[in-house]
C-alpha cells in the first residue's frame, strides 16, 4: 500500500513537469533576449523639426526599422518573409515609409511614427528583372505624390496616398533591361539594355504612362555593370573590357556615345574598374584597385578627374542642403583612424567637413556611409554620416565622436559552440557591497508587496533590477553549477563574438583576417565553428581554444580557411588558407596529450587530412584507424556513401590519406528525392540502455551515434506544399545504420509532402511534416529497440549494480531491432526541432519545436510516447503514460520564450549544465534568446525564491518544540514515579 501511495504522489509529481510558467518578475533574471536588424543596404534620414529624429533602414536579413537617431535604439521593426527580399526603401509624403520588395512585386507604406501598415499593393508582371523603386519629388498629380516602381519587366505608377496603381506600361515584349528611371515635369524616361550593347530610351507621359518616343543605339561593343545617371540627359558605364568608360547622351531625343579609356584619367591604373553607385550630380564615383577617382563631366561632355581618394572605403550619395548646394562624403582609411570628408560638389578646393575618428579595428572597413546634414547654432551646416561596417556593424558619427554603434553582425549568426569560463584563482573573492540601512529596508518592503501581489510595475521594475544586481550570473568565472558559459558564435561576416549566458554581453569579439575579402579571397564564406582544445583537470594551463572553418568561395571547389581561436582572450592563435578544399569536417572522438581534439577535412577530391598536424596526433589515428568512418550525402543524386580510411599519401603529405567507399545506398530517382537528413549529437550522453515497461518487462534501448535519419519525399512532392495532390505525394523515412549501410527501419507515409524537420536522440527520432490528406501538420515519433537482448532481463543484477547497461556493440553484429510508431496531428508550422541535453542524461527529455510565429515551444517527450493508448490501465497511468489524442496540445505556459519572439528563428542550441535537472537553451536568427530550462524541475537545487528565513523560522520552531516536549516528558515522567 505504500509502495502505491509513492507511485501515485511521483504520477502527480510527473503530470505537474508537463507546464511550467514564470511569475512577470521573474523574467529576465535567469534570460536575456537582445533586438537586432542585420546589415543595412539603404538609410534614409528623417530629421524633421517636428517629432523624433530617426533614420529609417532596410537591411540584408529583410527588416524594416525605425532608428532613434540620438541612442540608435529601435523604435519599431518587421521582419518580412525570407522570400521577401526588400529592394528599396525611401519616403513619401514626408509621414509614409515606402518599401518595395520580392523582385518588385510587393509595394507597402508603412506608418513612420509607429511602423504600422498603411497600405500594400501587388504589382503584377510575367518576366525577371532588376527592381527600381523611385519617388520623383516633383512629380504630382492631384496633391499625390506619385510612386515609380519597376519591376517583373512592367513600370508601374502608384498612388502614395492608398497604394492605387494609376497606370502601368509592359516592357516585356522589348525585352529590355531597365537600369535607370529619370524623371521631368511631365515626362519619364526608361533607359536600359536589350542584351548588353542594344540602348534603348522610352519617353512616357507621366499622367497615363502612354508611350511618346523610342529611341535605341547600338554600340559596337559590349557593357559591363549597371548604368549610372550623371544628369537627367547623360549616363556613363563601362564596357566589357572594364578599361573604357561610356558616355550615353540622349538630350533632344538624340543618343550619341563617347568612350574614354580609364588610362586617359588615370596612367598608374592597373586591374578592373568598377563604377560605384553613389548618386552625384554632375560626377560619379570610379574604383580602380584601392584607389577611388572623382570623375567630372564638363558642359563640353569631357571627364576630367577631380580628385583621387587613396585607400578609399565608401563614397555617399548627394545630399541636397540648400536650394544649389550639394554636399557627398568619402572615407578612407589611414593611421589607424578613419578619416572622413564633406565637400561640395560644386566648390573641390575646400572642404565642409573633414575629421579624424579612431574606430574598433575588429570591425574592418567601411562598407557604405550616408550622411545628414542639420544646422547649427551658428546658423553653419553639420553632418553626421552612417556608417556599415564590414562586421555588418552600424556606427554612427558626428562632430569626429562615435554616438552610438549597434552589433548587427550578430543577427547573421551562422554556428555556434560553447566554452567554459575561467576558474576562479584561489586566494580571490569578489567584494560583497554593503547596501545601507535604507536600501536595505526599501529591498524588503518591495520583496513583501511582490509577495502579496500588490506590487505596482514600478515596484515589480524595481525588484527585478534589485535581483539582477544582487546575482553573480554575470561573473566571468565558473559557478559550480554550470551556468555560466561563453556561447561563441559566427557570424556571415566572418566575425566571432564570444557572449557571456549570464547577460549576453560581448566578451570579446574578432574579425577574422583569414574571412575578410581580399583579391586572394574575394567572396570568403564562413561554415562551421568546432571545440578545438578543451582542458581538464590535467591540462588547465592551458587556455580553451575554437576551430573556424571556411572557404574562398560559395563553391566546393574554393581553397578552404582554418583559424584557431583563443576562447578566453578572443586571439587568432595560428590560421591556415589555401591548402585544400573543404567538403566535410569530420570531429573524432579523440585528444592528444594537450587536449586538442582531433579533425579530419575531407576535400573534393576524397582525400583526408589530419588537424592538428603533429606527429602525436598521426600516432593516434594510426592506432585508431580501423575505427575511423564517415558518411557523406549526395541529395541531388539520391545517394548516401559510407566511408573509411585506406592508406597515407606520405609522398604527398604526411598527414593526409586516401579515402574508400565501404557502402552506398541509391535511392530510386523517379520515385524517392532526399529532403531531409539527421544524425545524433556525438556528445549526447545516455544514462541507461534499459527501459522499463509497464508490465515491468525490460527493452533496450538501440543506442548508437553511428545511426542516420533519411526523410525521402516523392519528386513531384519535394517542392512547397500544395505543388502536388494526395496522390502524387509520400513521404518514405530510413534509419540506417552509417557504419555498415544496414537500413534499420523504413516506413512510407502516404499523401504527406515537406519540409521535414527532425531531431534524433537516443534511441528515438522525432520529425514534422505536412499531411495533404488531412490538410494538417503532424509529428511522428520512432522508437528503435535491440532485441537481441531481449532475454537478459536480470532484476537482481539490475537491483545490485551488476548489469553492464551501456555496455558497447558492434555495427557488425547484425542486430535484431524493433521499432514502435505513432503520428500526432500538430497546429504550427514549424522551422526547427532541438531536444534538451544534461550533463548525466537522467532528466527526462523535451522536445524543442522552433514554430513558424519565431516563439520555442517546450513539448514533453511524455506526449511523444508512442506507448499511448486511449485507455490507458492502471500501470501505465503509475508509469506516467498520457491518454491518446489525435492532436499535440499547445499549453502557452510552455512557451519559453515566453511572449518574446525570436525574428527570424533559424536554430536552437541547447548545452548542458553541471546541474542535472537544468539545460541551458540559446536561439538565434535575427533576434538572440538564452534561457535555463529545468524539464523535470529542479529537483537537485533549491530556488532563488526559495524561503530560508521560513526554513530557519522552522528548524528553531521544531528545535523549541522538541526541548518543550522534553521537558514535559520529564515532568510527566517523574510525576509517575511519585506516586
Amino acid at each position: 500500500m505504500a509502495i502505491r501511495v509513492f507511485l501515485i504522489s511521483l504520477l502527480f509529481l510527473s503530470f505537474t513537469n508537463l507546464i511550467s510558467a514564470l511569475y512577470e518578475d521573474q523574467v529576465g533574471l535567469m534570460d536575456w533576449h537582445q533586438q537586432y536588424i542585420g546589415k543595412v543596404k539603404h538609410a534614409v534620414f528623417h530629421t524633421q523639426k517636428t517629432g523624433r529624429k530617426r533614420v529609417l533602414v532596410s537591411t540584408e536579413e529583410n527588416v524594416v526599422a525605425s532608428l532613434d537617431l540620438r541612442r540608435g535604439e529601435i523604435f519599431w521593426r518587421h521582419v518580412l518573409g525570407t522570400n521577401d527580399v526588400v529592394d528599396g526603401l525611401d519616403i513619401a509624403l514626408g509621414k509614409y515609409v515606402i518599401t518595395l520588395s520580392s523582385d518588385g512585386s510587393i509595394l507597402r507604406a508603412w506608418n513612420l511614427p509607429d511602423g504600422q501598415m498603411v497600405w500594400e499593393s501587388s504589382l503584377q508582371g510575367s518576366k525577371a528583372s532588376k527592381s527600381i523603386l523611385n519617388i520623383p519629388k516633383n512629380l504630382k498629380a492631384d496633391k499625390d505624390d506619385l510612386i515609380l516602381v519597376f519591376g517583373k519587366g512592367c513600370l508601374h505608377a502608384v498612388s502614395s496616398i492608398d497604394g492605387e496603381v494609376l497606370w502601368r506600361h509592359d516592357f516585356v515584349g522589348e525585352s529590355i533591361q531597365v537600369s535607370r528611371i529619370i524623371h521631368s515635369a511631365d515626362v519619364i524616361l526608361v533607359a536600359g539594355f536589350v542584351g548588353s550593347s542594344e540602348f534603348y530610351v522610352y519617353e512616357l507621359n507621366a499622367k497615363n504612362g502612354e508611350l511618346l518616343k523610342n529611341n535605341h543605339a547600338a554600340l559596337p561593343y559590349g557593357t559591363f555593370g549597371e548604368l549610372l545617371s550623371v544628369s537627367s540627359d547623360i549616363l556613363v558605364v563601362l564596357d566589357d573590357t572594364r578599361s573604357n568608360i561610356v558616355t550615353l547622351n540622349f538630350k533632344n531625343g538624340e543618343i550619341s556615345y563617347n568612350q574614354k579609356h580609364i588610362l586617359d584619367l588615370i596612367k598608374d591604373s592597373s586591374g578592373q574598374a568598377v563604377i560605384l553607385p553613389s548618386r552625384l550630380p554632375g560626377m560619379f564615383a570610379l574604383k580602380v584597385n584601392s584607389h577611388v577617382l572623382i570623375v567630372k563631366m564638363t558642359n563640353e561632355g569631357e571627364l576630367v578627374v577631380v580628385d583621387k581618394i587613396n585607400n578609399a572605403a565608401a563614397v555617399s550619395d548627394a545630399l541636397s542642403i540648400s536650394e544649389d548646394q550639394h554636399a557627398f562624403a568619402f572615407v578612407h582609411h589611414g593611421d589607424n583612424k578613419i578619416h572622413l570628408s564633406v565637400k561640395d560638389v560644386n566648390d573641390w578646393n575646400g572642404d565642409l567637413l573633414k575629421e579624424s575618428i579612431v574606430i574598433d579595428r575588429q570591425r574592418g572597413n567601411i562598407d557604405k556611409i550616408f550622411i545628414n546634414n542639420y544646422v547649427r547654432t551658428d546658423r553653419s551646416h553639420g553632418f553626421r554620416a552612417l556608417m556599415v561596417m564590414e562586421d555588418h556593424s552600424l556606427v554612427l558619427v558626428q562632430q569626429g565622436e562615435i554616438v552610438w554603434s549597434r552589433e548587427d553582425g550578430l543577427a547573421s549568426v551562422v554556428d555556434v559552440t560553447t566554452s567554459e569560463l575561467p576558474v576562479e584563482k584561489e586566494g580571490v573573492s569578489v567584494a560583497k557591497v554593503e547596501q545601507n540601512l535604507f536600501e536595505w529596508l526599501k529591498g524588503h518592503v518591495l520583496k513583501l508587496k511582490g509577495t502579496l501581489m500588490i506590487a505596482s510595475p514600478d515596484d515589480v521594475a524595481a525588484i527585478q533590477a534589485m535581483r539582477l544586481r544582487s546575482s553573480e550570473k554575470s561573473k566571468m568565472t565558473r559557478d559550480h553549477n554550470g551556468f555560466r558559459k561563453m556561447l561563441i558564435v559566427l557570424t556571415r561576416a566572418g566575425k566571432v563574438f564570444a557572449l557571456h549566458t549570464g547577460d549576453g554581453r560581448v566578451i570579446w569579439s574578432i574579425l577574422l583576417r583569414t574571412l575578410r575579402k581580399s583579391e586572394v579571397c574575394e567572396h570568403p564564406v564562413g561554415l562551421n565553428i568546432y571545440q578545438w582544445q578543451v582542458p581538464h583537470h590535467h591540462a588547465l594551463d592551458e587556455n580553451p581554444s575554437v576551430l573556424v572553418v571556411g572557404r574562398c568561395g560559395p563553391s566546393l571547389a574554393a581553397p578552404a580557411v582554418l583559424s584557431f581561436i583563443d576562447a578566453y582572450t578572443g586571439v587568432e592563435i595560428n590560421s591556415l588558407s589555401h591548402a585544400h578544399t573543404v567538403a566535410q569536417v569530420i570531429p573524432l572522438p579523440y585528444t592528444d596529450s594537450t587536449e586538442q581534439r582531433l579533425h579530419l577535412i575531407i576535400d573534393v577530391n576524397q582525400h583526408a587530412y589530419l588537424y592538428p598536424r603533429t606527429p602525436e596526433a598521426l600516432d593516434i589515428l594510426k592506432r585508431e584507424f580501423s575505427n575511423v568512418y564517415w558518411y557523406s550525402v549526395e541529395s541531388d543524386n539520391g545517394v548516401i556513401r559510407g566511408h573509411a580510411l585506406k592508406s597515407n599519401r606520405k609522398a604527398v603529405d604526411e598527414y593526409s590519406f586516401d579515402m574508400r567507399d565501404l557502402w552506398s545506398v541509391v535511392f530510386p530517382s523517379e520515385s524517392e528525392k532526399i529532403i531531409a537528413t539527421v544524425a545524433r549529437k556525438s556528445n549526447e550522453v545516455v544514462h541507461t540502455q534499459a527501459k522499463v515497461m509497464t508490465d515491468y518487462d525490460v527493452m533496450y534501448k538501440y543506442i548508437s551515434k553511428n545511426l542516420l535519419f533519411v526523410a525521402n519525399a516523392a519528386p513531384k512532392a519535394s517542392g512547397e506544399i500544395g505543388t502536388a495532390t494526395p496522390e502524387e505525394a509520400w513521404l518514405v523515412i530510413y534509419i540506417i545504420d552509417t557504419v555498415t549501410g544496414r537500413i534499420l527501419h523504413r516506413m512510407t507515409h502516404h499523401g504527406c509532402q515537406g519540409p521535414v524537420r527532425a531531431v534524433f536522440s537516443e534511441n528515438w527520432v522525432v520529425y514534422h511534416y505536412f499531411n495533404l490528406r488531412a490538410h494538417r501538420y503532424e509529428i511522428s515519433v520512432v522508437e528503435v529497440y535491440d532485441q537481441s537482448r531481449a532475454e537478459n532481463k536480470d532484476v537482481w543484477k539490475f537491483v545490485l549494480g551488476l548489469h553492464n547497461l551501456t555496455s558497447p556493440f558492434s555495427s557488425y553484429s547484425r542486430p535484431e531491432v524493433t521499432t514502435k510508431s505513432q503520428s500526432y496531428f500538430f497546429t504550427h508550422s514549424v522551422k526547427t526541432l532541438e531536444v534538451t541535453s544534461t550533463a548525466k542524461g537522467i532528466t527526462s527529455k523535451q522536445v524543442l519545436i522552433g514554430t513558424i510565429g519565431d516563439q520555442v515551444l517546450a513539448l514533453d517527450k511524455r506526449f511523444l510516447d508512442p506507448r499511448r493508448t486511449l485507455n490507458p490501465s492502471q500501470a501505465e497511468k503509475e508509469d506516467g503514460i498520457i491518454p491518446l489524442t489525435d492532436s499535440l496540445p499547445i499549453i502557452s505556459q510552455s512557451y519559453i520564450t515566453h511572449s518574446l519572439k525570436v525574428e527570424g528563428l533559424r536554430g536552437i542550441v541547447t548545452v548542458p549544465a553541471k546541474l542535472e535537472s537544468t539545460s541551458l537553451v540559446f536561439a538565434y536568427g535575427v533576434d538572440l534568446f538564452f534561457t535555463q530550462i529545468a524539464p523535470s524541475r529542479t529537483y537537485d537545487s533549491l530556488t532563488e525564491d526559495f524561503s530560508y528565513a521560513l526554513l530557519l523560522l522552522t528548524i528553531v520552531a521544531l528545535i523549541a518544540a522538541i526541548f518543550v516536549t522534553w521537558v514535559l516528558a520529564e515532568r510527566k515522567d517523574l510525576q509517575e514515579k511519585w506516586r
